[in-house]
């Protein structure tokens, strides 16, 4: 198990691009926009959060500590 300090304004930004993925996908898979339009907002919505993920998973693992745990 890993432990990590994570200050609040890096946290925000991981919880905004899970749910900018998040929102691309439902995008994808609704039907409340005209179809060109809902391919465009939600492949680009989903592209960014995607892309977005690995510097910030990079950057927490990096700052992890390995956690021994108690017997």
């Amino acid at each position: 198990m890993r432990h990590i300090d994570i200050p609040i304004h890096e946290l925000a930004f991981v919880a905004g691009t899970r749910a900018m993925a998040g929102a691309g996908l439902g995008l994808l898979l609704a039907d409340h926009l005209k179809p060109e339009s809902r391919k465009t907002l939600g492949w680009t919505l989903l592209a960014l959060g995607a892309l977005t993920t690995v510097p910030i998973a990079v950057s927490l693992y990096r700052r992890s500590e390995p956690r021994l745990l108690a017997d």
